[in-house]
């Protein structure tokens, strides 16, 4: 299995602390926010490789961090630029998985993942249950919060996990359940990215994908019992660094 990470943004709405510096690499406590998100995924079974997909401008910075990190006895880190500069011409997250896919010639299962995103579910229980269902699968949080489920993808889920419902940002939320932006998929599903697009789907927001797929094959939400956190806004991360301070 290989983890992709998605950190290819500009996080403009974060300015002017990302002007210089990727979201992924700013601090939080004693360290930095990618280093929280390397503790799961160094956790999860079958790693063979680590790829953080990113742009030109922030290539170096990655570099750099990568290359000061001790990875004995674990997945090796494989930084990759998509060779944008700007929002203008951005990929969109699904453009850079399908990137990643053929510049790497990848051939194997995927959990794909935010590099962004501070969450404390267990990567290990939602790999258990990916194996169990042997079907793509996706991270549901119960989010009581009407406001704060539309701005997440949203689904309706079975006894079984299975997605019954899921849209994008909605307007009127279905259920309590959001789903945050970490996928485990079989390698099966490798051909379908490109028929998403084909469909004219959208390369933007990597929820858009599931959405699409649960109508065609079924897809499985684990009901994580921790949170996640997407630090958008300075205030937001000003309140973030609180709760982690002296961590």
């Amino acid at each position: 299995m290989k983890a992709i990470l998605l950190a290819a943004g500009y996080a403009t709405r974060l300015y002017p602390l990302t002007k210089d510096t990727p979201k992924s690499l700013l601090p939080l406590g004693s360290r930095l926010i990618i280093d929280y998100i390397m503790d799961s995924v160094d956790l999860i079974p079958d790693l063979t490789e680590v790829v953080l997909i990113t742009n030109s401008k922030f290539y170096p910075h990655f570099s750099k961090w990568a290359s000061e990190q001790n990875r004995e006895g674990k997945a090796p880190i494989t930084v990759l630029d998509d060779g944008t500069t700007d929002d203008s011409n951005k990929r969109g997250a699904i453009g850079d998985i399908i990137f990643t896919i053929d510049q790497l010639n990848i051939d194997d299962d995927l959990c794909i993942l935010a590099g962004d995103n501070i969450f404390t579910y267990s990567m290990t229980n939602m790999y258990e249950f990916f194996r169990e269902k042997n079907a793509p699968t996706l991270i549901a949080i119960n989010v009581p919060e009407v406001e704060q489920r539309r701005k997440l993808a949203v689904a309706v889920i079975d006894d079984n996990g299975q997605i019954l419902d899921m849209e994008e940002k909605p307007q009127e939320p279905k259920s309590e359940w959001g789903i945050y932006a970490t996928y485990f998929y079989g390698k099966d599903i490798i051909p379908m990215f490109k028929e998403y697009i084909a469909e004219g789907g959208s390369p933007d927001a990597p929820g858009n994908f599931p959405s699409w797929l649960y109508k065609k094959m079924p897809v499985y939400a684990f009901k994580g019992d921790g949170s996640c956190i997407d630090i958008g806004t300075v205030e937001n991360y000003e309140k973030t660094c609180q709760e982690y301070e002296g961590k």
